[in-house]
């Protein structure tokens, strides 16, 4: 989470939130269409993906999502980190505009969520409570608070209305993502819909993000890199949820550290990803850089896990074979590992699935090398996207991987960027090969 915007009253109806996705819907619409005229006006043959996903209409969308907040502009944040193998560019440039930060609730509207959330006089529990947000996201946002015993809590408040609107919000964003020109004809989003609500509900249940703090502070408990806030639960309920307050620094503020430290940092958050993988069975998704804090000692603090998910063994065990496929460059089963894990669908074309092999294949080669690989002068990103290019050209062979490899793709891309803001220079390998083996 980062600091946010001037406050916004966030609408709590449906009927509201319905009409303010309404209004965008009409916006992109009638620009789509005067952008189809104009064309035709000038004796060429128009192209309807082309007017939809154009600049003007990417603020709209993106406008209206982050107005929202909740399911509509976490829904968006999602799909705008799917890796080019799913959905049209122009659309993943759209809803990347969507920022981790978003608009707080003005102080009345606080105010009331405090109150049916704690009672009235409910200021009473603490010594202080800090109306000005120091931070807000797509759900909720956090508030800093002191006991009357001098510990000082961090008090994350969601936004009225957030829960009981998801499923009307992901309907609309539905719609609106099935306007003629945005996704390709055939293409099938309907399943990540379904699975984007379900792990929406979840990350709306505070009392569940509560069990998977306390979860991950347990098994953590004596790991001397990472350091995670502990409840309390007497002032905790399915909208609130207060920890701890740690005092710690931005882990991007440690660009200027020394070189080993930049390296310790990356490599225990990466070593922390392939734990959740293989062995927890339970993996913290977000890796918004503002979820990973320093704390004076030098351990990592961890924060946000709404958006944890539970890894089936098999699902585990799945990766894992992909894993020791991709350091033996072993092409036979990278394919039919990616095929049982659903990275492309069983109708697609041959050369299509083997283009999608190749890029995996050639995305694998950081961890095979054996010298450190530094991430800050790597073009991996680039020259993927570029060689991928042809995967985008064919809008009917567009494809939506299940949501879990969505959600995998999205804290694995988090950790490279991280990795490479901090300018790391890692062995790989060594820290993937002990889990490439059969357990």
């Amino acid at each position: 989470m980062t600091m946010p915007p001037v406050p916004r009253p966030v609408p709590e109806r449906a009927f509201a939130r319905n009409l303010r996705m309404g209004g965008v819907a009409s916006g992109i619409l009638g620009a789509t269409l005067g952008s189809v005229a104009s064309t035709m006006l000038r004796g060429q043959r128009p192209d309807l993906a082309q007017a939809v996903l154009t600049p003007a209409n990417a603020l709209r969308l993106a406008g209206g999502l982050a107005h929202l907040r909740g399911a509509a502009m976490k829904l968006g944040q999602m799909l705008s980190l799917e890796n080019g193998l799913a959905l049209p560019p122009e659309l993943t440039a759209i809803l990347g505009q969507l920022q981790a930060s978003a608009p707080a609730m003005p102080p009345a509207q606080l105010k009331s969520v405090l109150t049916a959330e704690w009672g009235a006089g409910w200021q009473k529990k603490l010594a202080r409570f800090e109306v000005r947000p120091i931070a807000a996201a797509s759900i909720g946002q956090v508030h800093r608070a002191w006991l009357k015993d001098g510990r000082a809590l961090a008090i994350k408040v969601q936004f009225p209305g957030i829960a009981s609107s998801i499923d009307s919000d992901i309907a609309t964003l539905g719609r609106l993502l099935r306007m003629p020109g945005v996704l390709p004809k055939g293409l099938d989003i309907t399943p990540l819909m379904t699975e984007a609500r379900a792990q929406l509900h979840e990350e709306a249940d505070y009392f569940r993000e509560a069990r998977a703090l306390q979860a991950f502070g347990q098994t953590l408990s004596d790991d001397p890199q990472f350091l995670v806030p502990q409840v309390h639960g007497d002032l905790s309920t399915g909208r609130i949820l207060a920890m701890d307050f740690i005092e710690s620094a931005p882990i991007d503020s440690a660009i200027s550290a020394p070189q080993a430290v930049r390296n310790q940092l990356a490599g225990d958050l990466i070593s922390l990803v392939l734990r959740e993988l293989f062995a927890l069975g339970q993996m913290q998704t977000d890796p918004n850089f503002a979820n990973y804090r320093l704390a004076p000692d030098g351990r990592i603090v961890l924060l946000d896990f709404g958006a944890t998910r539970s890894i089936a063994p098999a699902t585990a065990e799945r990766y894992r074979q992909l894993l020791r496929a991709f350091l033996a460059t072993d092409q036979a089963q990278v394919w039919a590992q990616m095929a049982a894990l659903g990275y492309f669908r069983p109708d697609q074309p041959e050369d299509r699935k083997a283009l999608i092999v190749a890029l995996a294949i050639k995305a694998s080669a950081p961890l095979r090398q054996d010298a450190a690989y530094e991430f800050a002068n790597a073009t991996l990103i680039e020259d993927l996207a570029r060689e991928g290019q042809a995967l985008g050209a064919a809008r009917e062979f567009w494809h939506v991987p299940p949501a879990d490899l969505l959600f995998l793709h999205r804290k694995i891309g988090g950790m490279y960027l991280l990795a490479q803001r901090l300018g790391a220079e890692i062995r790989l390998r060594p820290l993937l090969e002990p889990w490439a083996k059969a357990r």
